[in-house]
């Protein structure tokens, strides 16, 4: 440590209100008398006069939870101060929409400015979609600034060209990118298995791209097969 810990307290500038620490690990979030969504749990530090309320997905969205594992929890934040949201050490990517809309893996979303609205979708595939598990996808639109977890950093893949990506690493992808999934299961891959690869998600649309983490993120209640 080359500086005096007074270096370190000096505090960061107020910049935009969705910016990165140092690292890309932390999201810090400055309110003005606003509100913001995020992931809830995912605060790690606050400063100012915050109020933290949960703000769930009614009966549906737990019935999602319930069979997919991907439903999405955010909690909206109001007041005046500066609020800092991280998950696990994973990597945050920021992305700012002008009227744009981008579906983000409902496990990746961390935070929303109050501009962006989000929904529920689904991805389409009939029995390929049933084994690939976890279809359903949040879909953000409108203006202001999404933060998005990622397990190290991200790969941005085009999707002029068809690309097929396992469905727990694709992180995001925008919008008009079609999806379906594509099955390369056999029955007697079932038998005896409770995992692996046996669907995958294709993306294609010209203009668009995927972001992909490196690794595979089970989905929230799920457990991974032990030998």
């Amino acid at each position: 440590m080359t500086h005096p810990l007074g270096h370190f307290a000096n505090g960061q500038p107020a910049g935009p209100p969705f910016a990165l620490e140092e690292g890309d690990r932390m999201l810090r979030v400055r309110l003005d008398g606003g509100q913001t969504y995020a992931k809830q749990g995912s605060m790690v530090a606050y400063r100012g006069r915050l109020d933290f309320a949960y703000k769930g997905q009614g009966v549906g969205g737990f019935l999602r939870r319930a069979v997919t594992g991907e439903g999405q929890d955010l909690m909206k934040v109001t007041g005046r101060g500066t609020v800092w949201f991280a998950e696990s050490g994973s990597h945050i990517s920021i992305f700012t929409l002008d009227h744009d809309s981008l579906t983000v893996n409902g496990r990746s979303l961390l935070a929303l400015e109050s501009g962006v609205r989000y929904k529920v979708t689904t991805t389409s595939g009939g029995l390929g979609a049933m084994i690939a598990g976890g279809v359903f996808n949040t879909e953000v639109s409108g203006t202001g600034g999404v933060a998005v977890l990622c397990l190290g950093s991200p790969l941005v893949l085009p999707t002029d060209e068809p690309v097929c990506v396992d469905r727990d690493a694709a992180v995001a992808w925008t919008a008009g990118v079609r999806t379906r999934v594509v099955s390369t299961f056999k029955m007697g891959n079932l038998v005896g298995r409770s995992s692996g690869e046996l669907a995958q998600i294709e993306y294609s649309g010209r203009g668009g791209f995927v972001v992909v983490q490196c690794g595979e993120t089970p989905a929230a209640g799920t457990t991974q097969e032990r030998h």
